[in-house]
């Protein structure tokens, strides 16, 4: 069924499948169950006690936990679900022996307890950890709920429930054994190398402890308490010591702020036995004082030659460093204008292997550098795509994800220098040859700022066409868009949406804004970002600018679309400039930051903090509504855990108070990140569907 017609009360978006036409005189070259039809592969891990890997394919909505193992590396699937039942897979991690797997499968609970169920099943859906054997055979729960700490000794696991910790057996038909009841909440469990204790952190809300119990039970150990917030614990490989990072609280840092300086974080190494501890590092003042994490299991690595080795950005860009755990002067491990963002320590502990934007701003590769910074960085995966998400085996063998400009993620391994690969084979449908090559473009904000962007152009478009164009705003605000299949199972669906809108006559600028990352600590805590001045919008208006200023675009016909803060700038490019943007897609956006910010941090009560507050309404999109005037199509899901759905709500009412056009698509039960495949084709094509009749796509010759 198709869209109804439009009034300015708004118009309802089915969500059943629409029919999408190609453009008047163009036969669309694919559609958006061809293009979103790959597996997408992700949360890669290995075994540390074997050649083998295991990571998650996502086909259309089944997820599946896959498996390879050396020196075959054919990949097979572990799990056979075979549904688009919104069910996420998460927490791959081996056992001590690397003879059987343990996972996640269901979403994480809201504040009430909910998991999330978008297809209304007449049982609630559950969330729960399962281990399954290498070998096969069918899946087996172990326990309810998520987060768990697979034992390094036996088969066994450790898992905390709110206050509670506990260790249960994964023979069948175990009971778990409570081993502490702690005030605050327990998380961030970690096992001593030999098994014999297990660390963990109290968060106790303005401060947290790191503690030390045995899985048998009995007096917990806090660590060198103080009023700081501890946390990322980090065993030494003789489990005597445990590293960690101090951080003080300070109690008013507003969210969706920039935060360029804070109290110096430290890192602190304790003897276990006595509890005590001493500074081995602080962070300067200034540059680098807040502590901002990268992608990996923990924040701290205890590497070999007594090494530990954690993220800083004290030159400006988030790098690696090392310093003995005696204490001393930290080595730089990664120089370079460039930021890390996964990384992971080498099993026998001499390297680290991580993926950066490295000579290649706009690119990840995977690289490994030793832990003592005695040599310089090596380039694992040189070349024109996209690489991340390394891991090493016990045997040595380095296994990553990758993806091209028309090649979708995939799982690879590192045989005799060449990439692998061990995901599924792209399927028939998916239409790799007819992918676009985006082109990297840096163009001026309205303010100067320099702004990178990937920009896809129709194929095959004559000299002299004009085309309409729309503006692409990602999510976050802490993402990069790349040259390619995005890491993300969400961005890796709108790079997908982009390439069929160039195919479709669009010219697409996808945007990577101020207070986005890969650009360096200034740039993601830009000035006045977000809901402290929107400075963001000057991106907004210059990527319109830039489309208007070009020869293949119609000035006339340019629109914008993004989801959550994309669908923020979205709204903001809509209210502020109507006269540039003729036509917008809004999915699951912000409007009003403080009615946001409140749903991420239910104690925040604007009238607590009235200039702030003031300033974050007058930077939202809500505080513009008189100058909206162009259509937009709004797409929410109303069990959003991110976004209120009330966000849309509001902007619904609001938009046909003022007689703008609006059109919608809700889908009922559906979170933040769209769980059902389904739901991303819907909309998806209510998008397409919304451009052609709002923009007119047909190519328009020059004078």
């Amino acid at each position: 069924m198709g869209l109804e017609t439009p009034t300015a009360l708004g118009a309802l978006v089915c969500v059943a499948a629409l029919a999408w036409s190609a453009p008047a005189g163009a036969q669309a070259p694919f559609d958006v169950e061809d293009v979103l039809s790959y597996s997408f592969a992700s949360g890669l891990v290995a075994a540390s006690s074997a050649d083998r890997i295991a990571w998650i394919e996502n086909e259309r909505g089944a997820r599946n936990v896959w498996i390879a193992s050396g020196p075959s590396w054919e990949g097979r699937s572990l799990t056979s679900f075979l549904d688009d039942d919104g069910q996420e897979i998460s927490s791959l991690a081996f056992t001590h022996d690397g003879q059987s797997l343990l996972f996640v499968r269901g979403g994480a609970p809201n504040r009430q307890g909910e998991v999330p169920d978008p297809l209304s099943t007449t049982d609630e859906e559950e969330r729960a950890v399962w281990v399954v054997s290498v070998d096969g055979g069918e899946p087996r729960k172990v326990i309810d709920g998520g987060g768990f700490a697979p034992a390094p000794d036996a088969p066994r696991l450790a898992y905390a429930r709110g206050r509670e910790i506990f260790v249960i057996d994964l023979e069948e038909g175990a009971e778990p054994t409570r081993i502490a009841r702690i005030r605050g909440s327990a998380g961030s469990l970690a096992w001593s190398p030999d098994g014999a204790r297990l660390a963990f952190v109290s968060n106790r809300g303005d401060h947290a402890f790191v503690g030390v119990v045995e899985p048998g039970g009995g007096q917990v150990n806090y660590l060198d308490p103080s009023v700081a917030r501890d946390g990322s614990p980090a065993w030494s490989p003789d489990g005597r010591r445990i590293a960690f990072l101090r951080t003080p609280n300070e109690r008013v840092v507003h969210m969706f702020a920039p935060r360029r300086e804070a109290l110096p974080f430290s890192i602190r190494v304790a003897d276990v036995a006595t509890g005590e501890a001493r500074e081995i590092w602080k962070a300067d003042e200034g540059v680098g004082s807040a502590f901002s994490g990268i992608n990996a299991s923990n924040q701290l690595f205890w590497g070999a030659g007594d090494r530990i080795v954690f993220p800083w950005e004290g030159d400006g860009w988030k790098h690696l460093y090392s310093i003995p755990a005696a204490g001393g002067r930290a080595t730089l491990l990664t120089p370079g204008a460039f930021e890390v963002q996964f990384a992971g320590l080498a099993p026998d502990g001499e390297t680290v292997v991580y993926d950066s934007n490295q000579d290649d701003i706009d690119r990840k590769h995977v690289w490994r550098v030793g832990v003592s910074g005695d040599a310089p960085p090596t380039l694992l995966t040189p070349g024109s795509g996209l690489e991340w998400g390394g891991v090493v085996t016990g045997a040595g063998t380095v296994a990553l994800h990758a993806a091209s400009t028309s090649v979708p993620a995939h799982t690879v391994v590192l045989v005799d220098g060449r990439l692998r690969r061990v995901s599924p084979d792209v399927p028939a449908s998916f239409p790799e040859d007819r992918m676009v090559t985006p082109e990297q473009v840096v163009f001026r904000a309205a303010d100067g700022m320099a702004i990178h962007g990937q920009l896809f152009l129709p194929p095959g478009a004559r000299a002299g066409d004009r085309h309409p164009a729309v503006l692409f705003f990602h999510g976050g605000s802490r993402r990069q868009m790349l040259l390619g299949f995005h890491h993300r199972g969400y961005y890796h669906n709108t790079y997908a949406m982009n390439q069929l809108l160039a195919n479709a006559g669009y010219v697409v600028l996808s945007v990577n804004y101020r207070s986005g990352i890969g650009y360096g600590m200034e740039f993601r805590e830009a000035l006045n970002y977000g809901a402290t001045g929107a400075s963001e919008f000057n991106d907004v208006l210059g990527a319109g600018l830039y489309l208007q200023s070009r020869d293949d675009v119609d000035p006339d016909r340019i629109g914008l679309w993004g989801g959550s803060y994309g669908g923020y700038l979205t709204a903001l490019g809509l209210a502020r400039a109507s006269d540039l943007f003729k036509a917008g897609v809004d999915i699951h956006g912000v409007h009003d930051w403080n009615v946001v910010i409140n749903g991420f941090r239910p104690s925040y009560e604007p009238e607590d903090y009235p200039e702030f507050s003031r300033v974050a309404f007058e930077s939202s999109p809500m505080a513009f509504l008189d100058g909206w005037r162009s259509p937009v199509l709004i797409i929410h899901g109303d069990d959003d855990r991110n976004v209120p759905f009330r966000e849309s709500v509001d902007l619904a009412e609001s938009l046909g108070r003022r007689g703008v056009e609006f059109e919608q698509l809700v889908f009922p039960d559906e979170v933040h990140g769209f769980l059902l495949h389904r739901n991303w084709e819907a909309a998806f094509e209510a998008t397409l569907d919304f451009f052609e009749r709002r923009l007119q796509s047909r190519p328009v010759s020059s004078p």
